[in-house]
């Protein structure tokens, strides 16, 4: 059982036997921009008992020019602490997508290890009939959370420029083929499409289980993805994507294997995209 992981049946008995502990469970659901839907409206139709919701964007730094980028300590700490979560508190993270490993790597990049993820998540919650609030939610006092960046967790730019002339870096890239391949757009207006040279694509979505409520899939099974890809995670590894975000669950799996020095290339593709300087390969078909 991964230290990482937390299933929907001890959640329900740690809100039964321990209501009064320090833990904060975060409802991490997020929509891209143009769905033009908002998932605290979600949150208000339905939500795991106690949960707190958290909005990646009001977490991201709202100075880059590019998108889900990692915020500054000062910005972290505000909403967490305003959260109710402090240097003590147990995180249990869930969503109804693809958010919740974001979630996960930046609370430990923000250098807080008491973090788990809802294997499953909402769909798995909901499909159990297990029991759930709606409506919003009350914040306690605010506690003091102690951010402080943990260093070689990012990849910068330069860094993965450098990574394609490294035989010893693997990049792997979590978008779906038609995006990584060039096919289809990049999903972001005025970005080109296309991969970089020596990404290795293992779409995000392999790693559920679609079958068993959306939980991830074993290690073993992931372990044969990125080897049936080509991807060679016994040294250094970049994780990409299109913003940064199904890039963590590449390296959510990755760590589940055994290595905990990945990186993830935080400005992905529409950082490398945007730039008129750096190499974008398109599929011939």
């Amino acid at each position: 059982m991964s230290q990482w992981l937390l299933e929907t049946q001890e959640l329900a008995e740690l809100l039964l036997n321990e209501p009064d502990a320090d833990r904060v469970i975060l409802d991490t659901s997020w929509y891209l921009p143009e769905a033009k839907k908002y998932a605290i409206d979600d949150f208000r139709e339905g939500h795991i008992p106690g949960a707190r919701f958290i909005d990646l964007t009001e977490i991201s730094d709202p100075g880059s020019p590019y998108v889900n980028m990692l915020p500054s300590t000062e910005l972290f700490a505000s909403v967490a602490g305003r959260l109710s979560i402090g240097a003590d508190t147990d995180v249990i993270i869930y969503d109804a997508g693809y958010v919740s490993c974001r979630l996960w790597w930046m609370f430990r990049t923000f250098g807080h290890q008491k973090v788990r993820i809802l294997n499953g998540g909402w769909r798995k919650w909901k499909a159990e009939q297990r029991e759930i609030e709606t409506g919003d939610f009350a914040l306690p006092e605010p506690k003091v959370f102690p951010a402080g960046i943990v260093e070689g967790r990012v990849a910068s730019i330069d860094e993965v420029r450098a990574a394609i002339s490294d035989d010893a870096t693997t990049i792997v890239d979590a978008r779906t083929a038609a995006r990584f391949d060039g096919l289809e757009g990049s999903g972001y207006p005025g970005v080109a499409s296309g991969y970089m040279p020596k990404a290795i694509n293992t779409p995000w979505a392999l790693f559920f289980d679609a079958e068993k409520n959306y939980t991830f899939i074993s290690p073993q099974r992931s372990g044969e993805i990125f080897r049936n890809a080509g991807a060679d995670l016994t040294g250094a590894i970049i994780t990409t994507c299109g913003s940064g975000v199904t890039a963590c669950i590449l390296g959510f799996m990755i760590e589940q294997l055994g290595n905990r020095t990945w990186r993830l290339y935080d400005g992905s593709w529409h950082e490398w995209g945007q730039q008129t300087d750096t190499p974008k390969l398109i599929k011939e078909v």
